[in-house]
């Protein structure tokens, strides 16, 4: 099935996977493409729009990220943000410079007219940058300002060319979205024909011509990537999937029976248990680095698959709840990176299994809206994201069984006090974690040398920015008195109040 298609041109700034999620958050469908291959993906998707990101370079450096010119002879209308903005700027004989005084934060703009008017006659905006245009191309009006940035948009209507320095995808831009819908469906011609409904269909067909005859080996872990994953594949190939569930032992407290009685029972797919927790652990045992702890579990996942699969007979397929977060995270294409994921890249050619990724071009809230339409129920949907590597990232320093005790129960405490104060569908996402920080205390008039427990907890929409959650003091007095209490070997309980970024929701 295909769709009306926006292009997304990638220059490598921080918020370009922003862009998608509110392109997709109006039906419409999107692909990020690095700036070297736009062109030839333009040409072959012939896309309704496109969108060129912002970025950290300067257009007028000589090895700045570019853009083949004929792009703008396309007749394709094209929106530039910040860098991209500028890009499109010089290259039509504008002029960009570096300026002494820059923008940073929350700026108010005036609108003077064109498109940006048709939204919004005066707001803050969310700016970010050191450049900005000082003289527009030939053929531009001017169209919005602020204080310091008399060309804050700019555009050429007439070729359908729209030029902003601030940043619309962004939360702090408030007129944002409705100015990127006006772009999308009066400038563009969207009609909103990327549905969750349509995406199902679409990806179900797809696994059904990709699979082919084949059979498929699913890695299961539970969680709400997988589950979505494995329940989308079943309804397309049936029992040629089959789903292997490594138990690590690096589940939350009984969560492994709670995927077995979930999945196997109730949606009847056929899955394989392993319990593999001794292994891991052994492979684990004196492990401190956050970065080799994710690549020693990815391989011992794929080291498990591999010999799982070799006692089924042959698989033609891995299938993996990969979705956009893991990829941007791994540092695909120019984007850095930020943490390895167990799920993404690394599979040795010699596995002999053809990658198998339906969702991963989703960002976390559309998988879950592709779960509800498969009819998956809604506490599992709505189940706290869990990394692939489990609690062995939320344990700092060596994973060892009796840290992870304190983990699993120090979690169970949170997780019921967060439900009992039915905030649980409020916070994206929350866990504790254990920092290998000992304090001195006292319990029962005696002296204490305890671990520390962190709690973290956030709100979100996508998974890549995020605050801190304002739980309410009594719920934290609760949840801490409990775990200090009930969980041997601790205490005293920290709070993480940082946001994403600077910090990552998880801590390794």
């Amino acid at each position: 099935m295909s769709h009306q298609t926006i292009i997304i041109v990638d220059f490598g700034g921080q918020y370009n996977q922003l862009i998608a999620r509110r392109v997709r958050e109006n039906n419409v469908y999107c692909e990020v493409v690095p700036y070297k291959d736009a062109i030839k993906a333009i040409r072959e998707k012939k896309p309704v729009g496109i969108i060129f990101t912002g970025g950290p370079a300067s257009v007028y450096q000589p090895s700045a990220p570019d853009i083949d010119a004929a792009v703008y002879d396309m007749g394709i209308p094209i929106l530039g943000i910040c860098y991209g903005a500028q890009l499109m700027a010089q290259a039509l004989g504008g002029k960009v410079e570096r300026q002494q005084r820059q923008e940073f934060g929350k700026i108010p703009i005036q609108a003077t007219g064109g498109l940006i008017q048709q939204v919004v006659d005066s707001d803050v905006s969310w700016m970010s940058h050191n450049d900005q245009i000082v003289q527009p191309p030939a053929g531009f009006a001017t169209t919005a300002t602020s204080e310091l940035c008399p060309y804050a948009a700019i555009e050429d209507a007439a070729r359908k060319l729209y030029a902003v320095q601030f940043h619309p995808e962004v939360e702090h831009t408030p007129f944002g979205r409705a100015f990127l819908r006006v772009f999308l469906y009066e400038v563009c011609g969207c009609t909103g024909d990327w549905t969750t409904a349509s995406f199902v269909q679409a990806t179900i067909e797809d696994i059904q011509k990709t699979v082919g005859e084949g059979r498929v080996l699913c890695a299961l872990s539970g969680g709400v990537d997988s589950t979505v994953c494995a329940v989308l594949t079943h309804k397309a190939i049936g029992e040629r999937l089959t789903c292997v569930f490594v138990d690590h032992g690096l589940m939350r407290k009984n969560e492994g029976d709670e995927v077995m009685d979930t999945l196997a029972k109730e949606f009847k797919l056929n899955v394989i248990r392993v319990n593999a927790g001794e292994r891991f652990l052994a492979k684990l045992a004196g492990v401190t680095d956050p970065e080799q702890k994710r690549k020693i579990i990815g391989a011992e996942f794929i080291e498990v698959f591999t010999e799982e699969a070799q006692k089924l007979g042959k698989m033609d397929f891995l299938l993996q709840g990969t979705i956009y977060p893991d990829i941007i995270e791994s540092g695909v294409g120019d984007a850095a990176l930020i943490k390895s994921h167990h799920n993404v890249g690394g599979l040795p050619e010699k596995l002999g299994f053809t990658l198998l990724e339906p969702l991963r071009l989703l960002f976390k809230d559309e998988v879950r809206r592709v779960g509800t339409q498969l009819g998956i129920p809604r506490f599992i949907v709505q189940r706290q994201p869990f990394p692939g590597p489990g609690l062995a990232v939320r344990c700092l320093g060596e994973v060892r069984e009796d840290k992870l005790f304190i983990l699993r129960e120090s979690d169970a405490i949170l997780r019921q006090e967060i439900a009992a104060a039915h905030l649980d569908e409020e916070i994206w996402q929350y866990f504790t974690v254990l920092p290998n920080l000992r304090s001195v205390g006292v319990m029962g008039d005696e002296r204490t040398y305890a671990h520390a427990v962190g709690i973290r907890a956030v709100t979100s929409t996508d998974a890549m920015t995020s605050d801190w959650a304002r739980i309410p003091y009594e719920v934290l007095e609760r949840i801490s008195t409990r775990i200090v209490n009930e969980v041997s070997g601790v205490n005293r309980i920290l709070y993480d109040c940082t946001t994403k970024p600077p910090s990552t929701i998880e801590w390794e």
